[in-house]
């Protein structure tokens, strides 16, 4: 608890008059189009998730980049087009997400990217496997600023793990922990805010209790359990837990699965966060994985163009037209709430 409390004292450290102000009219647009049924827009992201690669040393089952099945290249954000973007919304920008798709760390400066929107007051944070938290890149985790570091522990004994986590090491895993939890300690920093992500599944959920112990044991800030996205979920899946309230399907009488979620007509994502992938393509969000709803190209314009563009504001109305007929959409679980 006293870590979650740090971590919101330290986004709210972070926010200025002028990031609350825009907050504000975003927060306050959304509302309003779900009164007026217009799909109007005020201020820019909140939130933005920028994709550092796609590639990823791991094939995990449920996830384009490990089954290597994006229809679009593999490549790594060059930093000019990171900085430009950064500039652009510094003033704005409450929260930045350096994950999307693949490995962060196997960009070669992915650190210096954390410190480039640290040294601008934005909050941070990243999503790893953690096999690449070697010392040296500990050290250079915590002192490049992040304020959050969320490390996918999906098991607590290695057939467990590799289970989902195919070609992963727990122990790999375990060492990075301790390596990040050391230079935490060695440089007096309070960041970053270390979260343990289990995503459960069928095979790992019997080692739920387990993995909070082991998070108590590290020193792990907090531990989170994410349910799983399925794919082809109707007709069931051996990755589908039997804790329901670990699921995001149902099971129809018929002995079909169904998403729990009831598909309203609206989006708080489309209003206040937005992704960018390595290459510059801003997709609505993180359901987007292979980039098939392109607003446009930061290789083109500039983000506030494209985010008041023509195309942004048909697909919000769209979604508020019919969630259920757009394809992302279908399997999502997500975004119908604010702060959700």
């Amino acid at each position: 608890m006293a870590g979650r409390v740090s971590d919101g004292l330290n986004f709210l450290r972070k926010q200025s008059p002028r990031r609350l102000w825009n907050a504000a009219g975003v927060v306050s647009s959304y509302y309003l189009s779900r009164l007026n049924g217009k799909p109007g827009q005020s201020g820019l992201p909140l939130s933005l998730s920028f994709e550092p690669t796609t590639s990823c040393n791991l094939r995990c089952p449920e996830c384009p980049s490990g089954l290597r099945s994006f229809t679009r290249p593999t490549g790594m954000l060059p930093m000019d087009l990171y900085k430009k973007t950064i500039d652009e919304l510094q003033g704005t920008l409450m929260y930045l997400l350096l994950y999307f798709q693949g490995e962060p760390y196997l960009h070669p400066n992915f650190p210096e990217m954390v410190a480039y929107a640290s040294e601008r007051n934005i909050y941070t944070a990243t999503s790893t496997n953690a096999h690449f938290l070697s010392n040296d890149l500990a050290r250079k985790t915590v002192e490049s600023g992040l304020d959050r570091l969320i490390i996918s522990i999906d098991g607590t004994t290695q057939e467990t793990y590799h289970s989902y986590r195919v070609g992963g090491k727990l122990e790999k895993v375990l060492e990075g922990t301790r390596n990040i939890i050391y230079w935490k300690k060695k440089l007096q920093s309070s960041t970053p805010h270390l979260i343990f992500q289990f995503l459960v599944v069928k095979p790992n959920e019997h080692q739920i209790e387990e993995v909070k112990s082991l998070a108590k044991e590290l020193g792990v800030d907090e531990i989170r359990l994410k349910t799983a996205q399925i794919y082809d979920y109707e007709g069931g899946s051996p990755l589908i837990p039997d804790q329901q309230k670990y699921s995001r399907y149902r099971r129809l009488p018929n002995g079909k699965w169904t998403v729990k979620n009831s598909m309203e007509n609206h989006c708080w994502k489309m209003w206040h966060s937005s992704v960018i992938t390595w290459d510059g393509r801003v997709v609505p969000c993180c359901f987007d994985k292979d980039a098939t709803h392109q607003m446009g190209s930061l290789q083109e314009k500039s983000f506030r163009e494209i985010w008041q563009s023509k195309t942004y504001t048909n697909f919000r109305a769209a979604v508020m037209k019919g969630r259920s007929t757009i394809e992302i959409c279908k399997n999502c679980t997500e975004g119908t709430k604010v702060w959700g």
